[in-house]
């Protein structure tokens, strides 16, 4: 029999991917999407779609024992549900906090545990990182968050480390990109527009995930039994300048001749205060904000990624060049759909 696996938030960006690629591992794959989520990237008729309450935990358990037939389980959860920006800070610790225990009391009422929970949790939970010598984040640091993303993602981590009759392996992304991400794709549309945008005169070391590479170590390391009860960096096995990524995205956008502009800490944050008001006013989460801020100023996101090697064989199929190559050929396939409507 297939293996049955249920992606917690697939509606989204990262989501969609766990989706696709679990069913190109052969998995009989659930979507858990709100009634609100946008199923545009979940358009495989092979998927079965859940649709959670996360407010209430009964109800969650309620829709859980609904969803499959009695006595069976998911073999593996993957738990993707989260926020990257808020109108409200107080909704990280709701929606990446208190969603995920919510959602762990369901389990255990509806007596469906699976055999391996994995938990996106965020490079930001770890905080800040060496920024006189640049040495690498490593998986064994003591975490010291610096922005309440970050806290409510090393919160959520705190209260599975606290449950030892759940199955958890955590992964710590960096930045991850590709196809219909909306952060990273700003970046690219002001680079196919000539213009850069950077924050602080001092060196800045960037880090990569493509959503492909990301996807198919979710699913080796829920494969793998050694993985249980770790957690881990994912990231491509290298870093970047700011120029650099600026000439690989120029390249691949038809070699574009782009001006680089290095904004001043405090000039970036002035203007990170007045977006989120902004949004707060338009009542629609700001990509810049207070929040941001502070990740934008983070001057080294270099990663160590040997646990992740070591235990599953965790080794990035794209570079940053093949990865934008990617991305940016669906930018374009969307411009030359959007202009033919």
């Amino acid at each position: 029999m297939k293996k049955k696996v249920l992606i917690v938030g697939a509606g989204g960006f990262i989501g969609s991917f766990f989706a696709t690629c679990a069913l190109e591992r052969g998995y009989d794959v659930w979507a858990g999407v709100r009634e609100s989520t946008s199923r545009r990237h979940l358009a495989d008729e092979r998927l079965h779609f859940v649709t959670f309450d996360y407010d209430n935990a009964d109800r969650l358990a309620e829709t859980l024992r609904n969803t499959l037939p009695e006595n069976e389980k998911w073999d593996y959860i993957v738990y993707n549900l989260g926020a990257t920006k808020c109108t409200n800070f107080l909704d990280f610790n709701r929606i990446n906090y208190l969603y995920l225990r919510n959602f762990i009391d369901a389990l255990k009422a509806a007596d469906m545990m699976p055999q391996r929970f994995l938990y996106m949790s965020s490079l930001s939970a770890l905080g800040p990182g060496d920024e006189k010598h640049y040495s690498p984040l490593k998986g064994n640091m003591i975490p010291a968050p610096n922005t309440r993303y970050g806290v409510s993602k090393i919160k959520a981590e705190t209260f599975l480390e606290t449950q030892p009759d759940v199955p958890w392996i955590i992964f710590r992304p960096t930045g991850v990109y590709g196809p219909h991400e909306q952060d990273y794709l700003m970046m690219i549309k002001s680079i196919d527009k000539h213009w850069d945008f950077g924050v602080g005169y001092r060196k800045q070391m960037l880090t990569f995930i493509y959503v492909e590479d990301l996807a198919n170590a979710a699913f080796d390391a829920l494969e793998t039994p050694s993985t249980l009860h770790k957690k881990y960096i994912i990231s491509e096995d290298r870093a970047y300048s700011q120029k650099e990524f600026r000439k690989i995205v120029a390249h691949e956008l038809g070699d574009k001749w782009v001006i680089p502009v290095k904004l001043p800490l405090w000039m970036a944050y002035v203007a990170s205060v007045v977006a989120e008001k902004y949004g707060v006013a338009k009542m629609k989460p700001s990509t810049l904000n207070r929040d941001k801020f502070k990740i934008m100023k983070q001057r080294n996101w270099t990663c160590d990624i040997t646990d992740a090697k070591r235990d599953f064989g965790f080794t990035p199929k794209f570079d940053l060049e093949k990865g934008i190559r990617a991305t940016v050929a669906a930018y374009r396939s969307e411009q030359t759909d959007n202009k033919k409507q």
